[in-house]
């Protein structure tokens, strides 16, 4: 990992941000164009290049989710109804605080209504990995607002197959359809719709590089929820800190992919130290320790800094996907972060935890958009409708002070709409 001294904090952040790839923006928007264009048959002749198979049918068949179930075990089943019941714990608390209301004033009636989107599609990272997890994650603040349709795309393996436990997430998690699709042709089916795949008003999930790229290219298409992944954890430790703690939460993150972002911001040199050798201790021995190796090689860093004030303001100009917070006085110090996507306070709360099983959703900001959102979730899910109704006294009230606006504005006719009624 690198060490960085901490003395211009805005040139470190304009350091770390990833630039962008032109070539890897010139491959998205080629296969968007072509799935555009060729719809299914693009679908087929990409799945063939990337993920290596030959699919007959996209779709996710009943027989294929009953054959999922007899594939898992009681301990797996239990942990997707453990994991789903938490996180709708919270996404209703959330819901039940949305009330409609009306407002009544000068003559004019306006209602503001939480209603549900009518399709959402969710992306859920495949191929060689498994996440069920995510499944999770992004179908049930779907499933709290109300929304109508849930879709699910994932890529398959190379036998055609998506992983059993996923399948059955999906299933106990009430996805309507399931297809087998993933990276960036993916996103392009669900924005504009195939022969076999639907079109939906709002893709949200996380993914790698050619997921995450091809949400930002069609979001004036469909809506999406954020951008992101790649994974980043930041983690603000003192010399109160446990290292071996810190080293296990860098790594868990850092397994992830080799773009994964996870950093140490500390003021002690000693913690740094101890840090440092705890990883090599452990590096060699954990399992994915290629990823890790070449993660926090590539990406990882250590910050030192001068001063408590430092670690802050560097943690909220960062506003990192993940902050874990382990020092003394740590429930103080999280008062003063604003802009992480989910923070983690004090020793025993883990960003690998709140992956699966804290009630909180592991769906979050990167590239530093912690600064304007947090996790996904069910307002998410939701569209804040206005309807209004006005009077024609409530017109008579307004015109005089509506033509000095049209007036300005150089838009008369605006004006002569309201004039016309008196």
């Amino acid at each position: 990992m690198r060490i960085i001294t901490v003395q211009n904090i805005d040139s470190i952040i304009e350091s770390l941000r990833p630039q962008p790839n032109r070539e890897l923006q010139k491959k998205v928007v080629s296969i968007i164009s072509d799935v555009k264009r060729r719809k299914d048959k693009a679908l087929r002749d990409y799945e063939r290049r990337f993920s290596k198979v030959t699919l007959k049918s996209f779709r996710v068949t009943q027989a294929e989710i009953k054959t999922a179930y007899k594939q898992v075990s009681r301990d797996q089943v239990e942990a997707i109804k453990l994991a789903k019941k938490r996180l709708e714990r919270s996404e209703y608390v959330i819901k039940k605080q949305l009330q409609n209301v009306s407002i009544l004033a000068d003559g004019i009636k306006i209602n503001k209504i939480f209603s549900p989107l009518d399709s959402i599609a969710c992306y859920i990272p495949g191929g060689k990995a498994r996440y069920p997890s995510t499944v999770i994650m992004s179908v049930i603040p779907a499933k709290v607002a109300g929304v109508r349709k849930i879709v699910a795309v994932s890529p398959a393996d190379q036998k055609g197959k998506i992983d059993p436990l996923t399948l059955v997430a999906a299933d106990i998690c009430g996805v309507n359809e399931f297809y087998k699709i993933g990276g960036a042709q993916a996103i392009a089916s669900l924005a504009y719709g195939t022969q076999s795949i639907p079109k939906v008003d709002k893709i949200v999930g996380p993914g790698g590089m050619f997921v995450t790229l091809a949400k930002s290219l069609l979001s004036d298409i469909v809506s999406i929820d954020m951008i992101a992944g790649p994974t980043e954890l930041a983690i603000i430790a003192d010399l109160s800190a446990d290292p071996n703690y810190v080293a296990a939460d860098l790594i868990s993150q850092a397994e992830h992919s080799v773009d994964t972002m996870c950093c140490l911001i500390t003021n002690s040199s000693s913690l740094k130290d101890q840090v440092i050798k705890s990883l090599k201790q452990r590096i060699n021995f954990i399992s994915r320790s290629s990823i890790v190796k070449e993660s926090l090689q590539n990406n990882g860093f250590i910050a030192i800094c001068k001063t408590e004030t430092q670690m802050i303001d560097l943690a909220n100009k960062l506003a990192p996907e993940h902050l874990e917070i382990i020092t003394r006085g740590s429930q103080k110090m999280a008062k003063k972060i604003n802009s992480a996507g989910l923070v983690l306070v004090g020793p025993n709360t883990p960003s690998s935890a709140s992956d699966y099983l804290l009630g909180s959703n592991h769906i979050l900001p990167t590239n530093g958009f912690g600064k304007t959102r947090g996790s996904f979730g069910v307002l998410d899910c939701l569209k804040l409708q206005t309807r209004i109704e006005s009077s024609k006294m409530s017109l008579e009230k307004i015109s005089k002070y509506m033509k000095a606006f049209t007036d300005a504005e150089g838009l008369p006719n605006h004006h002569e709409a309201v004039r016309s009624r008196l």
